[in-house]
């Protein structure tokens, strides 16, 4: 019998709980769409943060600057200045430095609802996933697709980890490449010109397992180099001039790290889709989000991912999970426009390079790297680097310091010396805002015109 009394209230308080839970459903659901709750506050501080108006020249952020009252000001791009960002700065330095690729903000601009991430105070608060992994399944398998939508790498039957940027991941592989046990350390070497942090990150933590060796083309013809543990990074496309490059070192004691981080079809034609050992990609550079900091490696080697595993543990616990869950949601967006945002970067970097290349005919006191055109899988038709940066050499024999004709004009790049090349050269960064490039070729067109004289072409 009381068995029966304590049935009938179990089945009494389920059917109860049941009816409330049904009740509180059919309240936030209404009109066919649901009726926000604890998320509704976030949404409206978010919308109120975007619908600031910043003329067009600046963006307002929920963690900006803010003034008397609590009131979020605009945060202005270079060259702009005022509550608004209306005011421009007419003598101001033009900024092609450094690598932040806002050229897609206006692309992001435009597919608010796509990009858009509310999360609950509680979301995905321990270290792993599910008590094992560091890492995302569904990012995982979200990067697979993007790779398989695109055709830039292959990643069947592949490993993929992810770290705090590419930076990151690429000190990884290195970790993982060099040699357990052994007298002399790996010698790691790029080719000139190389990606700067490429040997500052190596120089910064070398140890007895690697040691950076320089320009590869110095150890090229050595004759102790079949017997040397050789660790290559390709930064291909290349950082600072968008070539292709492969390998120069082949060879049972040579490792090659390919950094694709610009492999992507609004920078360079994508010939074929990269396989090889390890190849390093960056959210950054696909969907601009440099500040979310998150970088992956497509690894071919058990061995070599597992090794890069024991890194990621001990030098950082993995990665935030708040990025992963920011690059799910943003690769997913990528995945629902198609090749929309392909179309819209290149669009926007084939224009920028053609302007510069006008630019830059004017005169011959100038010369930028060269472009040859390649067959690309991805749009199916022969085309040109669309690079992320312009490799500008200065031609004349007094222009020996690039960079210090550049600071003259009111420009500032980044001096060759840093890529292991001549002070002859500079890199001007492309990827940065529009304001950022109007001004830089507004000042490149007044050096090279009235700099010129009758030597204008």
């Amino acid at each position: 019998m009381m068995k029966s009394i304590v049935s009938s209230k179990y089945l009494a308080c389920l059917v109860g709980s049941i009816i409330l839970n049904l009740l509180f459903i059919i309240n936030i659901y209404v009109g066919g769409q649901w009726k926000l709750s604890w998320s509704l506050g976030a949404a409206i501080e978010a919308e109120t943060v975007a619908a600031i108006y910043c003329s067009g020249h600046g963006r307002a952020y929920l963690d900006g600057l803010v003034v008397v009252g609590n009131k979020l000001v605009c945060d202005c791009n270079t060259c702009f200045t005022g509550p608004d960002c209306s005011q421009f700065i007419p003598h101001c330095t033009a900024n092609a430095d450094g690598g932040d690729p806002l050229f897609l903000e206006p692309f992001w601009m435009q597919h608010l609802a796509s990009s858009a991430l509310v999360v609950a105070g509680w979301h995905q608060m321990s270290y792993t996933y599910g008590g094992k992994s560091f890492f995302s399944k569904e990012l995982v398998k979200v990067v697979r697709k993007v790779h398989a939508s695109v055709g830039n790498a292959v990643t069947q039957n592949r490993f993929i980890i992810f770290g705090a940027g590419s930076t990151q991941v690429l000190s990884a592989a290195v970790f993982a490449l060099s040699p357990e046990n052994t007298s002399s350390p790996a010698k790691v070497v790029t080719s000139v010109p190389y990606y700067p942090v490429d040997k500052q990150q190596t120089q910064y933590f070398s140890s007895q397992k690697f040691k950076y060796e320089g320009d590869a083309y110095r150890w090229n013809n050595r004759s102790d180099c079949s017997s040397t543990n050789m660790i290559e990074i390709v930064t291909s496309p290349n950082n600072p001039d968008g070539q292709l490059k492969k390998a120069i070192f082949h060879g049972p004691n040579v490792k090659t790290i390919y950094d694709h981080a610009y492999y992507w079809p609004h920078f360079t034609p994508i010939p074929a889709p990269s396989d090889e050992d390890v190849m390093v990609f960056t959210l950054s550079k696909l969907t601009g989000h440099a500040g979310t900091r998150l970088g992956w490696a497509v690894i071919k080697d058990e061995t070599v991912f597992n090794r890069m595993m024991i890194h990621m543990r001990m030098n950082s616990m993995g990665v935030s999970k708040d990025a992963q869950l920011r690059a799910f949601k943003l690769l997913n967006a990528v995945l629902e426009e198609g090749t929309g945002i392909f179309d819209f970067a290149y669009q926007t970097m084939k224009s920028r390079w053609e302007r510069l290349v006008q630019t830059v005919s004017l005169s011959n006191r100038f010369s930028l790297q060269e472009n040859n055109p390649q067959y690309c899988t991805f749009y199916n038709k022969v085309r040109q680097l669309s690079p992320a940066y312009a490799w500008l050499k200065c031609e004349r024999e007094e222009d020996k310091d690039c960079y210090a004709v550049l600071e003259a004009a009111n420009i500032i790049g980044r001096q060759g010396n840093l890529f292991g090349a001549e002070d002859g050269y500079v890199r001007l960064s492309l990827v940065r805002t529009q304001d950022d490039f109007d001004i830089l070729i507004e000042r490149l067109h007044k050096l090279i015109t009235e700099g010129d004289g009758d030597k204008t072409m």
